[in-house]
């Protein structure tokens, strides 16, 4: 009780303590997306890439010239899903303290935030983490995902720090969009809030009762538009409306941004580590109270060449672990395998998730889009590595039941989204668009290439010539039994997918979001261990194991010669290199 009561005291005393008169100066310090990019080498090449190594001495060296007492250190979510190592420590090595926490612990964090790929991880995934980061002292924070039993928030929702002299106020919040990504079972207990008019209700709330020099919103939201259109990006929403915040940190949709106003600075710092992000503010302070505050915000790039010698050194046995379970032998591939031949049309890469799929599920359909950009597996030896090029997220695989029609309309979306109008010029629906990370402009996809979906098991054509919604004719099954808009199949589908991910199931498919979850009639493992399974299996993967077109069907673009040329022409402007 004695103790207790010490507690409470030095609680209202903490509160209650203003700052001195004076010039204040803090330092913020973010990251966000590092999806697992700790190591400064790769498993299998050793070659150097970006990664929490390299940037732990830039922040080693803001430390040092800005006084460690001076700067709050933050990372804004995604941390435990995206390469080898969060895959080791997530599921194999589940005995050692997870390897984030000791990093995070190492680097001096202040603070997490909970991302949706942390979310996607599964709950003893992330509560471990949560539980392991409390004991290091470092909140997980997601102050609007909420318990459903009492309506209280699941992890901790913000943090007082006494930094520069300062009570320094941190909000943290999680991605309010999750439920259109993971299946119930991932976040079960939980329900996620809108970040507004949540965020400022906090935010007025927490202020009144603290009573903080700084206040400071961490978001694992994208940046958006600014137009309160997207539910998962709104952090220009919150820029443009929130009222006594000085900064927001943002992240998830990977791209690297700053604003500043004079009353109000964003940071989203991108992904792997790329960038550091740096926020300062100054504080004047009279007679106990702010008299004036300036802000700015800033990325430093990180040269991946800088990497930590001490922190390479405190982890390498991470390291040899990690890479020793990356190199297992997993079989032969005859050939080179090209990610980004899915946009092109159909191919093996595609082609194997699709069999895998089919094979796992026993359904009549599957439904697939390319996960890695532009990866490589190169012919040979295939080691458990390559199954991350091949399918680097942990979805699950769900069968669902479809009619026909819904079938052909959720393909007529996959397929608009991918293409161009007909006239535009291009056959791929491709923008240029200028890359702040070299200063120059480059061709990409104007929408996002995993929600480029094909199918299996049917035989069907896209026609580049007509307009959208009525682009696909689909022929029959791949056994030649006739395709029925009025019947009911079952499809094969990644969790991401039967959650509605990417809208393919509400916009393309025509079916309500409340309807879902009585559409699902098997669900299955992890689509990467299922693909794991399969090569162990079958020792060598050539083209006929990958693409038996008697079970998989086939599908082409029409007019096949125009298309043809328009899409090599549209495929140099996006990769002017191959690998």
């Amino acid at each position: 009780m004695k103790k207790l009561s010490i507690l409470i005291a030095a609680a209202a005393l903490f509160c209650a303590c203003g700052p001195s008169d004076g010039i204040h100066r803090l330092t913020v310090l973010a990251t966000d997306d590092v999806h697992g990019a700790w190591f400064d080498s790769s498993y299998v090449d050793g070659c150097v890439r970006t990664s929490l190594t390299a940037l732990n001495t830039y922040v080693d060296s803001v430390r040092v010239a800005d006084g460690a007492k001076n700067v709050l250190f933050v990372d804004a979510g995604d941390c435990l899903q995206g390469d080898n190592a969060a895959y080791y420590y997530n599921y194999v090595d589940t005995k050692t303290e997870h390897l984030f926490v000791r990093i995070c612990d190492y680097m001096k964090y202040d603070a997490v935030v909970v991302g949706n790929h942390d979310v996607e991880t599964g709950h003893p995934v992330y509560d471990r983490v949560t539980k392991q980061l409390r004991r290091r002292g470092i909140p997980f924070l997601a102050g609007n995902a909420v318990r459903t039993d009492n309506g209280k928030p699941y992890w901790p929702a913000y943090k007082v720090f006494r930094k520069a002299g300062l009570k320094v106020l941190l909000i943290g919040y999680t991605n309010p969009n999750m439920k259109a990504w993971l299946d119930e079972s991932i976040w079960s207990g939980m329900d996620f809030k809108n970040l507004i008019p949540l965020a400022q209700e906090d935010v007025d709330r927490l202020k009144a009762r603290y009573n903080p020099q700084v206040t400071i919103v961490a978001i694992h939201s994208g940046t958006g538009l600014g137009d309160g259109s997207m539910l998962e990006s709104q952090a220009l929403d919150l820029y443009q409306s929130l009222r006594g915040v000085d900064l927001i940190l943002c992240a998830h949709d990977h791209r690297q941004t700053t604003r500043q106003s004079d009353s109000i600075a964003l940071i989203n710092t991108g992904t792997k580590a790329k960038f550091l992000g740096i926020g300062k503010i100054e504080v004047e302070v009279k007679d106990g109270t702010v008299a004036a505050k300036s802000l700015s915000a800033g990325l430093i790039p990180v040269d991946k060449n800088r990497g930590d010698a001490a922190m390479r050194k405190a982890f390498r046995e991470d390291y040899e672990a990690v890479k020793a379970f990356t190199l297992r032998e997993v079989g032969m591939l005859t050939e080179d395998l090209y990610t980004r031949d899915a946009y092109a049309g159909m191919c093996d890469y595609i082609s194997l998730l699709h069999t895998v799929q089919l094979a796992a599920s026993g359904a009549k359909v599957s439904l697939a889009a390319p996960l890695t950009y532009n990866g490589k597996v190169n012919a040979g030896v295939l080691l458990y590595n390559d199954m991350f090029t091949i399918y680097p997220f942990e979805n699950t695989l769900f069968k669902m039941d479809m009619t026909g029609a819904e079938i052909k309309s959720l393909l007529e979306y996959a397929y608009d989204i991918r293409l161009a109008a007909p006239g535009s010029g291009h056959v791929l629906d491709i923008v240029q668009r200028d890359d702040p990370r070299n200063n120059q402009t480059s061709w990409s996809f104007r929408n996002r290439s995993y929600n480029f979906d094909s199918a299996a098991g049917i035989s069907y054509t896209v026609d580049i010539d007509k307009p959208a919604g009525s682009r696909i004719t689909i022929l029959g099954f791949a056994d030649g039994t006739p395709f029925d808009k009025s019947a009911h199949y079952p499809v094969a589908m990644t969790s991401y997918r039967a959650n509605s991910g990417g809208d393919l199931m509400i916009k393309g498919a025509g079916i309500p979001k409340d309807e879902l979850a009585s559409r699902i009639t098997g669900k299955y493992p992890e689509i990467r261990e299922l693909i794991y399974r399969f090569v162990e299996e079958k020792g060598i993967l050539d083209h006929d194991t990958m693409e038996n077109r008697r079970t998989l069907g086939e599908w082409r673009f029409i007019p096949e010669k125009k298309a043809e040329r328009g899409i090599a022409a549209d495929m140099a402007l996006l990769f002017p290199a191959r690998p």
